[in-house]
């Protein structure tokens, strides 16, 4: 027979924030160094407890993220997942809202409030554990650099990362970055090329040295890539390296 007297147990809501950028031609993340239990000392995600009832959620990851990493200067924050095994949090049932960020030429971040420290740190020594995160972050920070990659084959965010005039060179360094694999110039050219709209010539081409001056482009008009930019690496797997 059900018991009358069973209520529900409390669930929280927390958001987390994975924030990406380039830093010296390598894809990496914002982390924090937690300053209270549970997991003091390790290195987490940005983010938290929901303020009170009447925070919404964009709000409190906004509020996260300018409290201990002292960043506010984001555009946009797009909804990764929802996170919400039981086992989650020590601390109790705890339901996180991620968020996704990736932004060029973010400055560096400075900690406040329960974070011991934050830093930029390369996302393939996460990916690889070689620097252990608390709670699941793992598993959403694998989900937000699969979206962030997806989002280089599927619209022209890589422009971003690159000089207002640039060369294929330029912008083929920025989809080996976040990708985590080198790319043969030829087909990459052919593929950028190929898609209408992508980038357009700027002008003159640039000397590169003693070799043959480089072309030079712009971001074109079109945001969403077609043809698509297509990977040929597999998907992620947590806690360890690309199979």
């Amino acid at each position: 027979m059900p018991d009358d007297n069973w209520e529900p147990p409390p669930i929280l809501l927390a958001v987390d924030l994975v924030i990406l950028t380039l830093r010296g031609g390598r894809l990496c993340l914002l982390l924090v160094r937690r300053g209270i239990e549970p997991f003091v000392g390790r290195a987490a995600l940005p983010g938290g407890f929901l303020a009170d009832e009447r925070e919404d959620i964009l709000s409190a990851a906004r509020r996260e993220l300018r409290e201990e990493a002292g960043l506010t200067d984001i555009p946009h924050l797009e909804q990764l997942g929802t996170y919400g095994d039981p086992d989650r949090d020590p601390r109790g049932r705890v339901v996180s809202v991620a968020h996704l960020a990736v932004v060029p030429r973010l400055p560096e971040p400075v900690s406040g409030t329960d974070a011991a420290a934050a830093e930029w740190t390369p996302v393939d020594d996460v990916l690889a554990a070689r620097v252990p995160l608390a709670f699941d972050h793992l598993r959403i920070v694998v989900d937000g650099v699969e979206r962030a990659r997806s989002k280089l084959e599927h619209t022209n965010l890589a422009t971003a990362f690159c000089p207002e005039v640039f060369t294929l060179t330029e912008l083929q360094q920025v989809y080996e970055a976040v990708w985590a694999t080198p790319l043969d110039p030829r087909n990459f050219y052919r593929k950028v090329q190929s898609t209408k709209g992508f980038v357009v010539p700027a002008g003159p081409p640039r000397a590169a040295g003693t070799g043959r001056p480089a072309r030079v482009y712009r971001a074109g008009p079109r945001r969403n890539l077609y043809p698509p930019m297509i990977r040929t690496v597999p998907t992620l797997a947590a806690g360890g390296d690309e199979r």
